[in-house]
């Protein structure tokens, strides 16, 4: 019988690398998951509930699992191969960098730093309580980059760091199984009983939740639940109905979309008392309106703006953020104008939420239907036609005395003229062209995060190949880019991208992106001067002069 083996991840990127190790190991049955320190402390006795022989994690969080299970845990040891990786990644940062953590990864990366000559400072912490307080003094002396486990680099995201996760290879995943092998041949016990009455507690309890006296979880089974929905304002409030009634009770909560129906009775076993919960997914319920998507998170990730156009629009929309004025982002399609809304919420959210309308979607007489107590920032897109509306205008000016910032977002010119009582503070958003300063940045930063996720070799660019990309700039979008960034990343097989490989790409990019000829005549011609307008890097007067009409002709048409 085979040995059943969970490995808990402490990061996404582990999980295709351990799916590649798997068909190494038919001998083993393996299950995996991702969580980091007490989440995977809990899937992993989740995981020895369900019948699981053998542990497999790494770091901190392997740690968290020998205290939360009785069964063996085996820990991914870093390699000099993952170390090397990770900081040649790091030493191409343009700031500096500082790699933190336990005497295990900081000891090896030292001899490599010094062995590779790379400009890497190393800061040894000797718990995890020493991680927030180092990471603010670094912060203050100037570091921009934190390299480590995963602990290290979420509380670097958090202070406005850049975090650099320092992954483990396909070397490392290969010992642990080994070593989860030679555990094998010492296991014998038997878990038959103890599925099968899984299974029938299962069966007839799908989602289960059992705490002690302490309200400690000490058995859990969700089936229709990725993870606990049960949050501690909904235990106590449960706990206090149940001392209150004596007797089984049922509660409704409100849990993201859906609704949370927890039954739940009291029973003493050994002089013990617990609780358990039998927890129901109803069904889900949508915002108040379609067209309106409600966001109390966005994700927390860099603003490139080494360039001066992209500075000077960063301060233009700061400037009126602060001074709660609605601002009004001008620019083509993809050029990061949903991105810097998420950017600004991040830094003003204050737990609030960020509401997305479609106006494409709703007409402006629901406007007024939207409940603002709880919204921090509001992002309209396709405005074009409800700008002149006066229930828009209402809207908005709702939402400015509440110091609800508003983004209005569109990719034509709107007329001043006919948008009413709102002040229109138009920003025009760079395109790719305009930040080619900013290249250098964005490709690094987008080479971390596919390596961070996917595992891909690529942690650098050559410069032949960064001014093939500069060549091509006024042809693209950051969004065009990105995926660009994301298939040499793929398709590399060298640590470092190379004109060849950018190259074949581009030919195809080219390609994949002539002039549309579709739809009426005027907007093939608007295509066509748009076309034109890139290949001069936005120079008007060039564009004009090769289309053979004046710049008062060109901005008419751009604007029909």
């Amino acid at each position: 019988m085979s040995i059943h083996v969970h490995m808990i991840a402490p990061y996404e990127a582990m999980i295709p690398v351990i799916q590649e190790c798997i068909p190494h190991f038919p001998e083993l049955d393996i299950q995996y998951a991702v969580g980091d320190l007490m989440k995977g402390a809990e899937l992993a006795a989740h995981a020895e509930k369900n019948g699981a022989e053998v542990i497999i994690s790494r770091g901190g969080t392997a740690q968290r699992i020998k205290d939360a299970v009785t069964i063996p845990v085996i820990d991914i040891h870093l390699s000099g191969y993952d170390m090397i990786r990770s900081l040649t990644l790091a030493s191409q940062f343009n700031g500096k960098t500082a790699i933190v953590g336990f005497s295990n990864i900081t000891s090896g990366a030292q001899s490599i730093i010094e062995l590779m000559d790379l400009p890497l400072k190393v800061y040894t912490i000797h718990s995890s309580e020493d991680v927030a307080r180092l990471l603010l003094e670094l912060k203050s002396d100037g570091y921009r980059q934190i390299v480590g486990d995963v602990i290290t680099v979420n509380t670097a995201q958090a202070y406005g760091l850049k975090g650099l996760l320092i992954h483990s290879g396909k070397e490392s995943i290969i010992r642990a199984l080994e070593d989860a092998q030679l555990i094998y041949r010492y296991l014998s016990k038997s878990n038959v009983v103890s599925m099968i009455l899984n299974d029938l507690v299962t069966l007839e309890h799908p989602n289960l939740v059992i705490l002690n006296d302490r309200n400690e979880v000490i058995f859990e089974r969700l089936t229709d639940f990725d993870h606990s929905p049960l949050t501690d304002h909904h235990i106590f409030l449960t706990n206090t109905s149940l001392e209150f009634h004596k007797s089984k009770i049922q509660n409704m909560f409100m849990v993201d979309d859906f609704q949370l129906a927890v039954t739940a009775y009291e029973t003493t076993l050994n002089h013990i008392s617990y609780k358990v919960y039998t927890l129901e997914k109803e069904q889900p319920y949508a915002f108040a309106q379609t067209g309106v998507k409600a966001y109390q998170e966005a994700l927390a990730e860099p603003v490139v703006a080494e360039s001066p156009a992209m500075r000077r629009a960063l301060d233009h929309i700061q400037a009126l953020y602060q001074h709660h004025e609605p601002i009004h982002l001008l620019g083509e399609k993809d050029t990061g104008k949903s991105f810097l809304v998420q950017y600004f919420h991040q830094l003003y959210s204050d737990g609030g939420l960020l509401l997305q309308i479609d106006m494409a979607q709703i007409s402006p007489d629901q406007l007024e239907k939207i409940p603002l107590s709880n919204v921090r920032n509001v992002e309209f897109i396709h405005i074009e036609q409800s700008v002149p509306d006066p229930r828009f205008a209402a809207f908005v000016q709702a939402c400015l005395p509440r110091q609800i910032g508003v983004f209005m977002l569109s990719e034509q010119q709107l007329d001043q003229a006919g948008t009413g009582h709102i002040q229109l503070n138009t920003v025009i958003m760079p395109s790719l062209s305009d930040r080619l300063d900013d290249l250098p940045s964005l490709i690094q930063h987008f080479l971390s995060r596919y390596h961070q996720k996917y595992g891909t070799n690529a942690v650098k660019i050559k410069d032949d190949a960064l001014q093939l990309i500069r060549q091509s700039a006024s042809f693209m979008t950051i969004g065009q880019l990105k995926q660009l960034i994301k298939q040499a990343a793929l398709n590399e097989t060298d640590y470092v991208i190379s004109a060849e490989t950018l190259s074949r790409l581009l030919d195809g990019h080219s390609a994949s992106n002539p002039i549309q000829l579709e739809g009426t005549l005027k907007e093939i011609e608007k295509e066509i001067i748009q076309h034109v307008l890139r290949e001069e890097n936005n120079n008007q007067s060039r564009a004009a002069e090769r289309l053979g009409i004046n710049r008062a002709t060109l901005w008419r048409k751009l604007k029909e």
